[in-house]
């Protein structure tokens, strides 16, 4: 049996440990080198914070909240639910659009801080619910979550909505 050099061990140690910084280098730069260098994008709001409430917000939220529950009338009670196709598709479509809303929101022309954004992406998780139960033809569903559209609503005017004199 032959038996090895007793420095043998340590010999390969320092030389593992004489690789290990190179070779971490090496790998740290070809992972900079692999990536696609992030472009230089600015986003600009083309409408301010009131405006994007009512002309986008506003409209596409009563789409939601009008396509849910029933309503009683002299003739009896009537289903808010859609019939058609199209009438889902324009559920999904204003949930689509409140869901990027909450995105807009969180931009910083719109945003007026942490806890703006938490309710902006409260929005957007809310309309990512809705867009699904759209997609299911699902009225319990789309009647629930614009109950939870209508808290994060509320959440926010509570907090930061201004008088119309300002």
């Amino acid at each position: 049996m032959r038996r090895g050099n007793p420095t043998e061990p340590a010999l390969r140690a320092e030389y593992h440990s004489r690789l290990r910084l190179p070779m971490v280098m090496l790998l740290v730069l070809l992972n900079a080198c692999a990536r696609e260098p992030e472009p230089d994008v600015t986003f600009e709001a083309v409408v301010d914070t009131k405006q994007l409430m009512d002309w986008i917000m506003d409209p596409n939220s009563d789409v939601v909240w009008g396509s849910a529950g029933t309503i009683m009338t002299l003739e009896g009670e009537q289903d808010l639910a859609p019939t058609t196709q199209e009438g889902w598709d324009a559920v999904r479509n204003a949930a689509a659009t409140l869901a990027e809303v909450g995105n807009l929101l969180k931009m910083p022309a719109h945003s007026r801080g942490e806890d703006w954004n938490e309710i902006a992406s409260g929005l957007t998780s809310t309309a990512v619910l809705l867009i699904d139960a759209a997609e299911q033809q699902n009225d319990q569903l789309v009647f629930d979550y614009g109950g939870q559209l209508y808290n994060v609503c509320t959440a926010c005017h509570q907090r930061y909505m201004l008088p119309e004199s300002e």
